[in-house]
């Protein structure tokens, strides 16, 4: 059997084949219909065991990796399976797969990337596995990766759109704008509804100062943003709605938070960040957001314990904050916990050299105390890219720095 992408696929049976496939295209396609494969879960496939567990993964929550952990230790432990048939003998495809997401529910990510890199080179038309990739490289910051996985998919796999679309953040993400946008009208060629592509033009639009024309652009294609999960459809409006507030127009920025923004899935992270750094932007200019961070900080008090990206953690405590929350103290001490506990290595260079201070900046903007802000996100700053994120969305951490230092120089 094989799945739409033309990759070999080992299953008990034929009757999970189509639940597989609503994975793979709904991954890829940013489609809400990716969750159909927990229908498939009771099957042996260590392939459906390991999407089972990316999307236990994908909620990242503090109880993520123990609720993902079941689906991959029962497909590690059919993978090394002696006895099995060679028809029910994983390929090696999945088996690196397997191990990829193995990698990530224990927390090693650098080995998962490298899982990813290899599974890109050999088996180029796994586009889960590549978009796997590029989450990763992009939740530590490295654009290069980013684009070098995607560009080692393009000879075998030029035929799907959607892989255009990741070409083309992933050279946004390196400055490489022309190129980007090249290869984001090519994959909305092949298939007008490709919501990652429209949202790599976001970006570009934004960085090139195109507010009207991106604005116009993704008004225009919005009608596409259909069955798309909540992180997806929710950010290509919070894109839009940052093209609008360039442009000065505060009273529809606020009606696309509330309409379009926030509310989808009010319990998700992506979701939760995309409202509190459109609320935040909206106050840096001076705008009354009313009751707006109540209800997001009634969302965001029980993050306090999550810990799983320093990017995350850092709006959560903004928010928790804007809202007068106590919790924002408890996710404070816990950050400060975290980063001081922080092995050697990416953790605690991240946690402990970069979002620590960068917290402590952001929770004493949020209360007033300019100079701590200043002191604590100028620190951050110059490092500020290993945190993960995206131009646009650090961005957000640059103005309230500014803001910081204005205030401190009127006094």
């Amino acid at each position: 059997m094989q799945d739409i992408l033309g990759n070999t696929v080992t299953l008990t049976d034929a009757a999970p084949l189509a639940l597989l496939n609503d994975f793979v295209g709904g991954f890829i396609a940013c489609e809400a219909r990716a969750v159909h494969i927990l229908q498939a879960q009771t099957d042996d496939s260590p392939l459906v065991q390991a999407y089972c567990a990316t999307l236990h993964m994908f909620a990242e929550s503090a109880d993520a990796a123990a609720n993902a952990r079941p689906f991959i230790t029962r497909a590690l432990n059919t993978s090394r399976n002696s006895s099995l048939t060679s028809s029910l003998k994983p390929t090696a495809r999945e088996q690196r797969f397997v191990q990829a997401v193995a990698a990530w529910v224990d927390g090693d990510i650098p080995q998962a990337i490298r899982l990813h890199e290899e599974q890109a080179r050999m088996h180029p038309r796994d586009l889960v596995s590549l978009k796997l990739g590029q989450y990763h490289a992009f939740n530590r910051g490295d654009a290069p990766t980013m684009l070098r996985l995607a560009l080692a998919a393009l000879p075998a796999a030029a035929d799907v759109p959607y892989l255009h679309g990741m070409v083309a953040f992933g050279y946004e993400q390196c400055h490489l704008l022309e190129k980007a946008e090249r290869s984001a009208h090519h994959a909305i060629t092949l298939c007008r509804k490709e919501p990652w592509a429209h949202h790599a033009l976001a970006h570009v639009m934004l960085t090139q100062g195109r507010f009207t024309e991106g604005l116009s652009f993704m008004h225009a294609h919005s009608d596409t943003w259909t069955d798309l999960n909540s992180f997806m459809v929710t950010h290509n409006w919070w894109h839009t709605a940052l093209l609008a507030l360039a442009l000065g127009d505060s009273d529809t920025v606020l009606r696309l938070y509330d309409e379009r923004v926030w509310g989808v899935e009010k319990s998700y992270s992506q979701d939760q960040i995309n409202a509190i750094s459109l609320l935040a932007r909206l106050e840096l200019l001076g705008v009354d957001v009313g009751q707006r961070w109540q209800d997001l900080g009634h969302h965001l008090a029980s993050r306090t314990h999550d810990q799983v990206l320093p990017f995350l953690d850092m709006q959560y405590l903004y928010g928790l904050a804007r809202a007068g929350l106590p919790q924002a103290d408890t996710l404070m001490a816990q950050i400060t916990l975290f980063a001081q506990q922080a092995q050697q290595g990416w953790a605690r260079d991240v946690w402990h050299g970069i979002a620590l201070p960068a917290s402590r900046g952001l929770l004493a903007h949020a209360r007033g105390d300019w100079s701590l802000a200043v002191a604590g996100l100028g620190q951050a700053l110059p490092r500020l890219m290993a945190i993960g994120g995206s131009h646009a969305q650090r961005d957000l951490f640059e103005q309230i720095y500014r803001d910081a230092q204005a205030r401190v120089s009127a006094h």
